[in-house]
C-alpha cells in the first residue's frame, strides 16, 4: 500500500505543468472528457506497466544502496526538469486539432507515444526500483490520471488561464524534496 501512495502523489506532482497536462486540456477542447480520460488511462496503464517491469528489474539486479543514490540525483533531475518547464510543440498541437473521427483511439496513440520517455515513466522507473511493481504500476497511473482530469476540468472551469509558474515551482520543490529524502536515506 505504500508503494500506491508514494507513486502516487510523486506521479501527480511530476504530471503537473508537463506537456501531456496541456494535451489532455488541447483534446478535452475538441471532445468531451470521458473519452479523452479513458484515452489516458489505457495510454498510461500500458506506459507505466513496462516502466516498472523495467524498474523492477534494476531494482533486483543494483544494490539497494546505489539505486537509492541514483534516484536521488533523477528525482534533482526532474526537479530541473520541472522548473525548466514543458510546452506542447507546435506540431503536437497541431496534431491534437486535426483529429476528428475517433477521439478514444487519437488520444491513446497520442498519450502513449508522448508518455514514451518522458519524466513521469522515467519517476516510475525510479519508483519501480525501490517499491512493489503493483502499488508503484496503479498508484502511478492514478496519479497521472488524476493529475490530467484535474487539468481538464480545472482548464474548462478557468479556461487556459492556470498559475503555470506556481504549478511548475511547486512540482519543482515536490521532486527536490524527493531527491533530499532518498539521499539522507542512502547516506
Amino acid at each position: 500500500m505504500e508503494a500506491f501512495w508514494i507513486s502516487l502523489v510523486v506521479i501527480f506532482v511530476a504530471e503537473l505543468g508537463d506537456k501531456s497536462q496541456l494535451m489532455a486540456l488541447t483534446f478535452a477542447t475538441r471532445f468531451k472528457a470521458g473519452p479523452v480520460i479513458a484515452g489516458i488511462t489505457i495510454a498510461t496503464t500500458a506506459v507505466h506497466l513496462a516502466s516498472v517491469a523495467l524498474g523492477g528489474a534494476i531494482g533486483q539486479a543494483l544494490p539497494t544502496r546505489a539505486i537509492t543514490l541514483v534516484a536521488a540525483v533523477a528525482f534533482f533531475g526532474f526537479a530541473l526538469w520541472t522548473l525548466r518547464g514543458d510546452e506542447l510543440t507546435s506540431e503536437e498541437a497541431s496534431k491534437a486539432q486535426k483529429v476528428k473521427r475517433n477521439a478514444l483511439i487519437a488520444v491513446t496513440v497520442a498519450f502513449f507515444l508522448s508518455e514514451l520517455g518522458d519524466k513521469t515513466m522515467l519517476a516510475t522507473i525510479t519508483l519501480a526500483t525501490q517499491h512493489d511493481w503493483l502499488g508503484t504500476w496503479i498508484g502511478s497511473t492514478v496519479g497521472m490520471v488524476a493529475a490530467d482530469a484535474l487539468a481538464i476540468a480545472v482548464g474548462r472551469l478557468l479556461g487556459r488561464h492556470l498559475p503555470e509558474k506556481v504549478i511548475r515551482y511547486g512540482a519543482a520543490a515536490g521532486f527536490a524534496l524527493f531527491g533530499v529524502l532518498l539521499l539522507v536515506q542512502a547516506l
